[in-house]
């Protein structure tokens, strides 16, 4: 499962969960040549901070909440997020988490599977707040439906973060970096906007598509540990 609250995955589940189509790209020459595919696309995203040359819009969850263009896909880049999550769909069954659907996907994948793995984008090597947060939120739905952590250090980071309040998103690095650079729009949107899709999202063909949620399944009995991944 792959986690990147700011911004990347919260991008990405608003655009489909507004019946927009997205594709998560891990360059801009793959950005590119989706825009090639789809003509009318919207090229959104960030590297290091900043718009790439030729794109559209920033990397911004706000931004596409607010547009009513819903017919045009957004290809969407980011400097760690879309990494991970182009990267773990290569390799295996891949969803997209944030805060706006984390009990959704838990309830999707702890039916669904036996060993999950929550995995938090790395930005600049950092395992920052907003995703221990979401992966912890999420490994303690996952508990409650009879998983496990599958160590001690998973463990430790559940029982750390699960009850951490919200507010622990707005104090780390990536935060600061959207005060700094006046994207707050962004930091409330998601600050604003927690539990209200209930929906799952996985990556199908590059695409990111919604998920069925099974209405009940056998309980299993293992959770991978909640760790990060550098792109």
């Amino acid at each position: 499962m792959a986690i990147d609250v700011i911004r990347a995955s919260t991008t990405a589940i608003t655009a489909v969960a507004a019946h927009r189509r997205c594709f998560p790209v891990s360059s801009a020459e793959e950005a590119f040549h989706k825009r090639r595919e789809f003509p009318e696309c919207i090229l959104a995203g960030e590297i290091a901070g900043l718009m790439p040359e030729g794109f559209d819009i920033n990397n911004s969850p706000a931004e596409i909440a607010r547009r009513s263009d819903h017919q045009r896909p957004l290809v969407l880049l980011s400097s760690s997020g879309t990494k991970l999550m182009v990267e773990s769909a290569a390799r295996t069954e891949t969803y997209v988490a944030c805060l706006r659907n984390y009990k959704a996907v838990a309830i999707c994948v702890g039916r669904r599977h036996e060993r999950i793995a929550l995995l938090g984008a790395a930005t600049r090597g950092e395992f920052r707040e907003e995703d221990r947060l979401c992966c912890a939120w999420i490994g303690k739905e996952l508990i409650q439906l009879g998983h496990q952590p599958d160590d001690a250090a998973s463990r430790k980071l559940i029982d750390q973060w699960q009850d951490a309040p919200l507010s622990s998103c707005a104090s780390g690095n990536s935060a600061a970096y959207l005060r700094r650079s006046g994207q707050l729009n962004d930091l409330n949107f998601i600050l604003s906007h927690v539990d209200d899709v209930p929906l799952a999202f996985q990556l199908a063909g590059g695409e990111l598509v919604v998920a069925e949620i099974p209405e009940n399944g056998k309980k299993q009995d293992t959770v991978s540990p909640p760790e990060r991944i550098a792109a």
